[in-house]
């Protein structure tokens, strides 16, 4: 009697242990997302792309890292995020691929608050500076292709500012566009601020705060300029006034190997 409950105890553990099993990739091709379940990060483009796909469970998620986790778990069949992020999400889990086949391409730029003309110029032709002296392409060269996982550009290093301090904000869960290190804020995107502001003669401030509360906070004055990795849409055109673009980005889908 007691090797028949044993029996059953062992096979009751292994039907437990199959309903727990990762299924099986479904998705191949950007055609295949249609009525499946897609993570992305609330309030991206990423969001608003799978929001248009015929069919589509969207699950959104406050970080990118949470909806590639969930992913990876099979809880979700793919994720729609920006390339830069999805292959270092992908080089942390080798249970997930990048589908050769881009979703879309898009802009990114820097947001200000919508009509604040001054500072947008003074941005712009400090951006249009570091281009053309290289040092915006040696910040994406180190972060992109070189794997920097701390900082490129070093820069912000003077004891007083004439024209005071600038306040950026960003959503620190996106390497390598911005990301935490201890205390501190990395990425691309603190990059490219430090240089326009060392161009500026002003002090970097950066704040962390929710992606989907950056352009809230430009038009409440609680930040100065929004810098995180933000395409620019004509729904955001509407809430605020946006830089020249500074990278050209794409967004991928990640899904489990197969």
């Amino acid at each position: 009697m007691k090797r028949i409950y044993l029996g059953i105890a062992v096979l009751g553990l292994l039907l437990l242990g199959g309903c727990n099993k990762v299924p099986k990739n479904t998705v191949f091709s950007i055609d295949d997302l249609t009525g499946k379940k897609i993570g992305v990060q609330l309030e991206t483009t990423g969001d608003a792309y799978a929001t248009d796909i015929e069919g589509a469970e969207v699950v959104r998620f406050n970080k990118g890292e949470d909806a590639v986790n969930a992913l990876a778990e099979g809880k979700i069949d793919a994720v729609i995020l920006d390339e830069g992020p999805a292959v270092v999400f992908k080089e942390q889990n080798d249970s997930l691929r990048i589908l050769d086949e881009a979703f879309a391409e898009e802009e990114y730029a820097l947001a200000v608050k919508k009509g604040n003309q001054e500072l947008l110029d003074k941005i712009n032709e400090a951006l249009r500076t570091i281009k053309e002296n290289g040092v915006l392409a040696e910040i994406f060269e180190g972060w992109i292709y070189n794997g920097e996982k701390t900082g490129v550009y070093q820069g912000q290093d003077k004891d007083s500012y004439a024209n005071g301090t600038l306040v950026m904000a960003t959503n620190a869960e996106f390497p390598p566009y911005e990301s935490k290190d201890g205390e501190d804020i990395i990425g691309i995107d603190v990059d490219i601020m430090k240089a326009i502001c060392d161009e500026l003669d002003m002090k970097l401030e950066v704040e962390n705060i929710a992606f989907d509360s950056i352009i809230a906070a430009l038009d409440r004055g609680n930040a100065d300029v929004g810098a995180a990795a933000m395409s620019v849409t004509d729904e955001r055109k509407e809430l605020a006034d946006f830089s020249d673009t500074y990278t050209t980005a794409i967004q991928v889908v990640i899904v489990r190997k197969d």
